[in-house]
């Protein structure tokens, strides 16, 4: 197949994908919802990041990471010279969960073929998740951020194989502005990892503050970004 053909039919899919999801009802998060925030960016970008769910300003405008944290998050890709349209950029769950709260089971799993059907049809190289909940969830492993960020591990999302990368979510530099040195070193690794480089491939130093050294000024829906 031709490659103009494959990016028709890939952009075809994906868009019947998003049209899809606009009307899902599979879980209660359907009926408090303004719009479904499906993500946005290249699909067929080789760098997906994912988040936990949208937030109040998502639901409003429709789009994921908006605010401050996407105002961040924007900084960060343009230090290693990159934009919010060479990348994809979503969330675990597509609809805003009531008040922010944590996701319930169910709703993750009415959710999560979305995000599979996403990854299947980006063909990702690299997965970076953002915070705690997304890397637990993807992962499949009870380590925290805190323990694994900057640290490239293999993972299966969905029938897919990728390399996935964890990362501190960016409102968590938000709280904690040591963080931003944080992240910014974890992103500086990414165009190593996108070029298959072994360097990519080392361990990040535990040079970034550490959750205990944070934490007391943190209340408990901050301390999920960790």
């Amino acid at each position: 197949m031709a490659a103009a053909e494959q990016t028709l039919t890939r952009e075809t899919a994906f868009a019947e994908l998003a049209a899809e999801a606009a009307v899902c009802t599979r879980c209660r998060l359907a009926q408090g919802r303004t719009q479904v925030v499906f993500g946005s960016g290249d699909p067929s970008a080789d760098l997906i990041f994912v988040g936990e769910a949208p937030g109040f300003h998502e639901d409003k405008q429709g789009f994921p990471f908006v605010g401050q944290a996407g105002k961040l998050l924007d900084e960060l890709l343009a230090g290693i010279g990159l934009t919010r349209e060479a990348v994809f950029v979503a969330n675990v769950l597509k609809c805003r969960p009531p008040g922010n709260r944590d996701p319930m089971p169910d709703e993750i799993e009415a959710c999560e073929s979305i995000l599979f059907r996403q990854v299947a049809l980006i063909e990702p190289r690299v997965i970076a998740t953002l915070g705690n909940f997304a890397t637990k969830l993807l992962s499949g492993r009870p380590d925290g951020i805190t323990r694994v960020h900057g640290r490239p591990q293999e993972a299966r999302i969905g029938e897919r194989s990728v390399m996935l990368y964890p990362v501190f979510h960016p409102a968590a530099a938000l709280y904690t502005p040591a963080m931003r040195k944080t992240l910014e070193e974890d992103f500086s690794r990414l165009p190593a990892l996108l070029d298959g480089c072994n360097d990519g491939m080392v361990p990040a130093s535990s040079g970034g503050a550490a959750l205990s050294e944070v934490a007391p000024a943190l209340s408990n829906e901050q301390l999920d970004l960790f």
